[in-house]
């Protein structure tokens, strides 16, 4: 059965984080479809359709710790996708609050989103004992210190010197650079590893390990291409 009209509820979820633009600028996942949260809830896809539809990025609030008295920026886009409800934002860098979160995502000290909607239309999935939300009102999307929902995280932060997951890697080598898993799994325990070690023990440039890692897909693409 379909419920409809449900009080304003929050969701959390760890920021899909990669790099913080200096100006302020970031992206990331503020909910990801199919994943069920601490809270025994799950959103799924299209649940935020309407919302973008009828009230755009403009209309959806960027606030911090949900504090309607504190908001910190504006959202540029909201879109669904494959993986969940994918967000870009600006922080506002003439409000201190705004500054203070900013050069504490830099640091990778605070990682976390929360949504803040009405459940308009959800069902129950007794055998599983969880909420499915098929239409949520969205009104509100908060940076926060705690997430609910392991996994969507903030995924843009420039000047956060950190390199990526090899979880993250890997995505990216099959993804983007067109690597099958088995090829980019390879790049990763011939060379990741080691690049991991040496970039800790002396840190060069966001620019160099770019550089290299474009090298090291080239090479590879070479290499098929010569066994094709």
């Amino acid at each position: 059965m379909i419920a409809r009209r449900g009080a304003c509820e929050r969701k959390y979820a760890e920021l899909a984080l990669d790099e913080v633009e200096a100006d302020g600028a970031f992206s990331g996942y503020a909910s990801l479809f199919g994943a069920v949260d601490l809270g025994k809830d799950m959103v799924l896809r299209g649940a935020f359709a309407r919302s973008i539809r009828e009230r755009g990025a403009a209309g959806v609030r960027m606030l911090y710790q949900h504090d309607p008295g504190e908001p910190i920026g504006v959202w540029t886009e909201l879109k669904e996708d494959t993986r969940g409800l994918f967000v870009r934002g600006q922080l506002a860098k003439d409000v201190a609050k705004a500054r203070e979160v900013l050069a504490l995502m830099r640091a990778g000290a605070l990682d976390g989103l929360s949504i803040g909607f009405r459940a308009v239309k959800a069902r129950a999935d007794a055998a599983r004992g969880v909420r499915q939300i098929v239409e949520a009102d969205l009104w509100e999307i908060s940076i926060v210190t705690f997430p609910m929902l392991p996994g969507a995280r903030v995924e843009t932060v420039k000047g956060r010197r950190a390199l990526p997951t090899i979880r993250t890697f890997e995505r990216w080598l099959t993804r983007d650079a067109g690597l099958t898993r088995g090829e980019a799994r390879a790049v990763i325990a011939r060379g990741y590893a080691s690049l991991v070690a040496e970039r800790d023990a002396a840190p060069g440039t966001t620019a160099d390990l770019v550089n290299r890692l474009r090298e090291a897909t080239r090479m590879m693409h070479i290499k098929r291409m010569k066994a094709r």
